[in-house]
């Protein structure tokens, strides 16, 4: 028997789609990431280690910087505060005489209801404006010398304390804003600090290690530079020495030789080397203490809360921040450096140290720090003062 043909057709074989569509998906995703990976912003390199330094030596002198806003601040918050507890101690007084002088007139208020007579007074008590109400009702002819006394005192009690109450408002006012400066201030010294310490943190022990020795060769630099003017001081103060003598010599044949005097201190008279004295006294002892931002002592300092206590010491009051510091007195040039003169850093005034001769000072240095002796060319000088 003959085979039948199939009529089943034959099957086809076709690429299945979706391997397609994988690898092509696959293809474009490579593409896509490849493409994002070209387009990223590359990591900025990390900082060399003399940058770390820089930056954050940049960081502790904004922190000072913002360290004398907050002594501003605290200054004006406090003077304010002073100013309004005096006010308010004022308006409570005023009170207790307006108080007094509302019984009296009270009193004649009730003498006149008790006799029958008009009572104007029991609303003049409580009358916004007494004399608008005396000169519409002529009451003032109808009262006695003492009735109109009473009233007359009544009435500038009355209007001393609305200004009064006008002064205080504006004194709060100001002393809300001086509160927020003083907010304000310090919390940009806390994000500075903060910020320098982090920098610090990311060091590895390598950079740590080279980071101080870049530190030991500033303070070796800066050292060298005060030996050298504690050379020359000492050179001068030689020279003054010989022409003394000289002089001496040559008066010696025909007068009695003078009677010593004091050394002089260079501010025409010895006044200026006593009181300077005091003050270092006072500076050396706080040695070994801690800067803190915004202190006074007696247990830490800031720069300039040194150098005010130092000099309050020596009976003189100087302003407390480095910006007002710096404006008294007399401006002297570093090779005429007394000790006792105020030395002032950086372009911005943000610190100052109390110069003790031989290119050295007494400072509060930076957080982290204690009051030391340092070499004034440790940092980059503004100016100098002589205060007294």
């Amino acid at each position: 028997m003959p085979a039948l043909a199939s009529h089943r057709k034959p099957r086809s074989t076709r690429p299945t789609s979706p391997a397609v569509g994988v690898t092509t998906a696959a293809l474009a995703g490579v593409t896509l990431l490849s493409g994002q990976s070209a387009g990223a912003a590359p990591a900025p390199p990390k900082p060399t280690v003399e940058e770390v330094q820089k930056k954050v030596d940049d960081l502790y002198r904004q922190a000072g910087t913002a360290t004398q806003e907050y002594n501003r601040a605290k200054e004006s918050t406090d003077k304010q505060r002073r100013k309004v507890q005096t006010m308010l101690d004022e308006a409570a007084k005023r009170t207790e005489s307006i108080n007094e002088t509302r019984q009296a007139l009270g009193t004649y208020a009730a003498a006149q209801y008790r006799t029958g007579a008009l009572s104007p007074t029991a609303a003049l008590i409580f009358a916004d404006s007494p004399q608008s109400y005396f000169d519409q009702t002529q009451l003032m002819d109808r009262m006695t010398a003492r009735q109109r006394s009473v009233v007359g005192a009544y009435e500038t009690e009355r209007a001393a304390a609305a200004k009064q109450r006008a002064e205080a408002t504006k004194s709060l006012q100001s002393l809300t804003e001086s509160q927020k400066a003083l907010r304000t201030s310090k919390q940009a010294v806390q994000d500075k600090l903060a910020e320098a310490r982090a920098l610090l943190s990311r060091l590895t022990a390598e950079e740590k290690a080279r980071l101080a020795a870049l530190e030991r060769e500033r303070v070796a630099e800066a050292r060298r530079k005060a030996a050298e003017q504690a050379r020359k001081e000492a050179a001068e103060a030689e020279r003054r020495r010989q022409e003394e003598a000289a002089r001496e010599q040559e008066q010696q044949p025909t007068t009695p030789a003078p009677t010593p005097e004091p050394p002089s201190s260079g501010t025409g008279d010895g006044t200026y080397a006593a009181k300077a004295e005091k003050a270092l006294a006072f500076a050396r002892a706080q040695i070994g203490k801690p800067y803190v931002w915004g202190a006074t002592g007696p247990s830490s300092y800031d720069c300039s809360g040194l150098t005010q206590a130092a000099w309050k010491a020596a009976g003189v009051d100087l302003p407390r921040t480095t910006w007002d510091q710096v404006k008294v007195g007399t401006r002297v040039a570093t090779a005429d450096l007394l000790p006792g003169d105020l030395v002032f850093f950086y372009d911005d005034i943000s610190h100052v140290g109390i110069y003790i001769g031989g290119g050295k000072m007494i400072h509060a240095p930076k957080p982290g720090a204690f009051v030391r002796e340092e070499s004034i060319y440790y940092m980059p000088i503004y100016g100098s003062v002589r205060p007294a």
